[in-house]
């Protein structure tokens, strides 16, 4: 059996607690990794005002794939008030560092599973089974911000209507970016057999931009005869997840909107216990619950880790183990549906430690390890 190297990126808050409970679980599994340490995190920016130090980038960059954490992030005001005062003026700007990963290596598939498990009790219906697709690498957080309007952009059409003091954050979106995201989307449907794919948009207003990302997902729908192909306002899609969500499969759409109904649909099937995502590009994937750094709990062992499991399953899976992966999920559908251990997100009193056991022994029981 192969031994996988994976950079192992905990980070900060409830990232190691949770990043524990996934390793008990790939361990009870059989899988087979060389776990090799990455610095990230708050710390990290307040101590070398760099959340992922270069280090860290030449770790990703000699490992299968990573696995990520939670870390905190703030805004920037706050982000410099924390910075150590030795690092002031040095022109230090805090950006996202897993926005950052998704950038520099090309991770342009943002894949988010929303599933709703028999037996969770915080499930809107038990019929979702829903695929966010966002797209990972440019629009809204490509992080280009002005925060008054620069000179060189007075004369440009239609600035004039623009107030001077007024604060800029420049949208990017390319054909590109647009048709890969679209055709990931779309071969996923494909191989797993899921029968729709719905473009989600604003085109009637941003017309430009989202006029080019409808425009390229309607041409690679084409190419796809056997995969029902409709679209939708970004709007009317939150209305109709709550009202109809059993009705959607696949929903593809660009980067900002993508954050914002991929949690929605978290929230249908349990919330942010349940929420993980795969930045997958074409050679590198980095894998994470999408919860965040929640340092309010962070040490006392209580939060719901199956986030992190779900994202180490997708991991495995990523890597070729599908009978492995499968084990995974199998083990966690069994812990819910059983409801003997239960977080407190759940309605019960089992710690981060305890349900990552019950998984665990589940796992070791299918894998027979």
């Amino acid at each position: 059996m192969k031994e996988h190297k994976i950079a192992w990126l905990p980070g900060d808050g409830i990232g190691p607690e949770v990043c524990d409970a996934a390793r008990l679980v790939l361990d009870a599994s059989g899988f087979r990794a060389e776990y090799i340490h990455g610095d990230i995190g708050w710390e990290f920016w307040r101590t070398e005002g760099d959340p992922l130090p270069p280090r860290t980038l030449d770790l990703l960059r000699s490992t299968d794939c990573a696995f990520f954490g939670a870390i905190t992030s703030k805004p920037g005001p706050d982000a410099l008030r924390e910075l150590a005062p030795e690092l002031h003026g040095h022109g230090f700007v805090y950006r996202s560092p897993i926005v950052r990963m998704r950038q520099m290596l090309d991770l342009y598939v943002c894949r988010r599973p929303c599933k709703a498990f028999r037996g969770n009790p915080l499930n809107y219906r038990n019929d979702i089974d829903i695929v966010v697709f966002r797209e990972n690498t440019e629009g809204m957080y490509i992080g280009v911000e002005y925060p008054v309007v620069p000179d060189s952009f007075l004369n440009e059409p239609g600035m004039q209507r623009i107030p001077p003091d007024a604060a800029i954050s420049i949208r990017s979106v390319t054909r590109h970016a647009c048709r890969r995201i679209v055709e990931a989307a779309f071969e996923c449907a494909v191989k797993h057999g899921r029968r729709r794919v719905t473009a989600v948009h604003k085109a009637n207003v941003l017309r430009a931009t989202c006029g080019v990302f409808l425009d390229e997902a309607q041409k690679i729908a084409s190419q796809y005869p056997q995969v029902e192909f409709d679209t939708a306002n970004v709007d009317a899609m939150c209305m109709w997840l709550v009202k109809n969500p059993q009705n959607f499969d696949i929903i593809v759409t660009t980067n900002l909107f993508g954050d914002i109904l991929s949690d929605l649909c978290a929230q249908l099937i349990g919330g942010m216990g349940f929420a993980y995502s795969g930045n997958i590009g074409d050679r590198y994937a980095v894998f994470e619950p999408t919860h965040g750094s929640a340092p309010k709990y962070a040490g006392q062992n209580k939060v719901n880790p199956l986030a992190t499991i779900l994202a180490a399953r997708d991991m495995v899976e990523w890597l070729g183990e599908l009978d492995r992966a499968k084990a995974i999920e199998s083990a966690v559908a069994a812990v819910i549906e059983q409801g003997q251990v239960r977080t407190y997100d759940m309605g019960g009193f089992a710690t981060t430690s305890q349900m990552a056991q019950a998984v665990a022994t589940r796992v070791s029981a299918f894998c027979h390890v």
